[in-house]
C-alpha cells in the first residue's frame, strides 16, 4: 500500500498560521487595497504583482546594504507596498519580528 503524498508542504502550514495571526493585529488588519492600488493590481494580474513583489523585496530587504535603507516603505502607491504592511514585510524589524 502507498501513502498519497500530503498536497501541502509542511512549511505552507507554519506560514499560514504565521500570516492568520498576522491578521489578526490590529495595525496590520487594517491593511486593504483601494482606489488606485488595486486597480493596478486588477489591471497587471497576480503573476505581474507577485513578480513585482520578488523585485521589490529583493532589491529593498535582502541586500546587506539595501537601497533607501531605513526609509519607510510608503503605505500606498502599489498593491505591494499594502501587502509589506499587512504581512509585516515592509521593513527588516518587523520582518524580525
Amino acid at each position: 500500500m502507498t501513502v498519497s503524498p500530503d498536497p501541502v508542504p509542511p512549511g505552507a502550514r507554519s506560514l499560514d498560521r504565521l500570516l492568520d495571526d498576522l491578521a489578526r493585529q490590529p495595525f496590520r488588519a487594517r491593511f486593504h487595497l483601494r482606489g488606485r492600488d488595486r486597480a493596478t493590481a486588477e489591471l497587471k494580474g497576480p503573476a505581474t504583482i507577485r513578480w513585482h513583489a520578488y523585485d521589490l523585496i529583493a532589491k529593498r530587504l535582502a541586500p546587506a546594504a539595501p537601497y533607501k535603507d531605513g526609509k519607510q516603505t510608503p503605505y500606498r502607491g502599489h498593491p505591494v507596498f499594502v501587502a509589506q504592511h499587512a504581512t509585516a514585510t515592509c521593513c527588516r524589524s518587523c520582518l524580525a519580528r
